[in-house]
């Protein structure tokens, strides 16, 4: 267990020490615990779909397929890229964080996409991202350790944007959770306060002193207020930027507010990234059927399909061949310049 002392600096979490490798693997939580609710979270999702989907019509989904709106399908493909792109600003956040900001920008984009994407796709995307990353990052002089803090600043501006994002929205929206989990209004809109809360209480621990995070040479130190606000931005964007592209593909009626599809989107979205399942195929089909029971399942099903194609399937294949091209020409190259040394080279 991690111990609290006092420092010159500030206040120091100090953890146990651990082997780089080590270190990432254990981010991933890919215990025996974890194991296990990750396999229950998988097999409750499947016989959900199971439940959901059984004697759907596949002519209706079909029908609803072809449906579509062309210019909504384009706009959310637009919020899409939009989303992808402000991925960037993860990555460039955790390095000015860590003091590495002598990147060039274009590397930092194709690492941000390609380990967000591939990572993704894979599941257990903290150990897969950080592969990625590394592979990327280790000709900018970028240590193992470096991606674990990397993986640390990123997962962290990634829960605070949707545990802001969320707060707000069950706020407003209780009776969207409630779909889901069967509470009253009144309890979730107390869950989504107190998340606002939690949010708050840190704000104010960060004022008195720089607070520092770890030991050694795995020493963070955590962004000041000014900057949390940047990083709760950055993943404020990313949740409403994923939610709106989902809402443009919804048919007009029955009509449902964005809030409440910021509500279900993201609640699928995070039960997804807990369940370290690939591309959290079904979890997040599973809790977007359940949270919006007011649409047909076959038209929900065929926007679902949609937006795995615009937001799963096209980005995995832009990444892949991207990632595969840039490592046919490092192989291509001569031993000596395998290493870029132009800014800007990948």
């Amino acid at each position: 267990m991690g111990v609290c002392r006092d420092s010159p600096h500030g206040v120091i979490f100090t953890l146990p020490a651990k082997s780089p490798l080590t270190a990432i693997v254990r981010g991933v939580g890919r215990n025996r615990i974890s194991v296990a609710i990750s396999v229950v979270m998988v097999g409750f999702a499947l016989a959900t779909l199971y439940h959901l989907l059984r004697g759907i019509d596949v002519g209706k989904v079909i029908t609803a397929l072809q449906a579509q709106s062309g210019v909504r399908i384009l706009i959310a493909g637009a919020l899409v890229v939009a989303g992808y792109a402000n991925l960037v600003f993860y990555d460039l956040f955790a390095l000015h964080t860590i003091g590495k900001r002598h990147i060039p920008f274009p590397v930092v984009a194709f690492a941000s996409f390609t380990s967000y994407t591939i990572g993704h796709s894979l599941g257990a995307a903290t150990l897969t991202c950080g592969l990625v990353r590394f592979r990327v990052y280790s000709f900018w002089n970028v240590s193992v350790v470096d991606i674990a803090k990397i993986a640390f600043m990123t997962g962290m501006t990634f829960w605070l944007g949707n545990v802001f994002v969320l707060g707000i929205a069950i706020a407003d929206a209780p009776q969207a959770l409630s779909v889901i989990d069967h509470l009253p209004p009144w309890l979730n809109r107390a869950i989504g306060l107190s998340g606002l809360f939690s949010i708050l209480c840190y704000l104010i621990w960060l004022v008195p002193r720089p607070r520092i995070v770890g030991r050694a040479n795995w020493q963070i130190v955590l962004p000041n207020l000014r900057w949390t606000f940047l990083q709760i931005a950055i993943g404020t964007t990313d949740r409403c930027l994923a939610s709106l592209s989902i809402y443009m593909l919804l048919p007009h009626s029955p009509a449902t507010g964005f809030v409440t599809i910021v509500v279900v989107f993201v609640i699928a979205t995070m039960l997804g990234a807990v369940s370290h399942t690939p591309g959290s195929l079904g979890v997040v089909e599973a809790a977007i059927l359940i949270g919006l029971p007011q649409y047909p399942r076959e038209q929900l099903l065929a926007i679902l399909l949609t937006f795995r194609l615009l937001d799963f399937f096209l980005p995995l294949l832009l990444a892949t061949t991207m990632f595969g091209l840039r490592e046919l020409r490092l192989l291509a190259r001569p031993r000596k310049a395998s290493a870029p040394t132009l800014p800007g080279t990948l």
